[in-house]
């Protein structure tokens, strides 16, 4: 089972600059040692079972809660059978835009 979760956690009254706060969110995910990946918009992270994955995202949110009051959390999620569909997901993607590129 692979279980992939994107979510933005984002602190709520802790004015416009907020990537100090989001960052320690982001050392969270990557000090799991799970495989994962941050853009501008989300972090998304891959693991084997649900409570691996969403344990991670759960302290990603203690780590900006500890900073702010409030806290704000979009998640998306997709489980399936596989492993390691964090970067094949991509990798079809980019595969199939090379095709289309010929």
């Amino acid at each position: 089972m692979s279980v992939l979760v994107a979510f933005s956690v984002t602190p709520i009254g802790a004015g416009e600059d907020v990537g100090e706060a989001v960052a320690e969110a982001v050392h969270v995910v990557r000090a799991s040692g799970l495989p994962n990946r941050t853009d501008a918009m989300f972090t998304t992270v891959e693991g084997e079972t649900w409570d691996e994955v969403l344990g991670v995202v759960k302290d990603a949110v203690a780590a900006v809660e500890a900073r702010c009051s409030r806290v704000s959390l979009v998640l998306k999620a997709d489980a399936r059978a596989g492993q390691g569909r964090l970067d094949a997901k991509v990798a079809s993607v980019e595969r199939h835009l090379a095709e289309g590129a010929s």
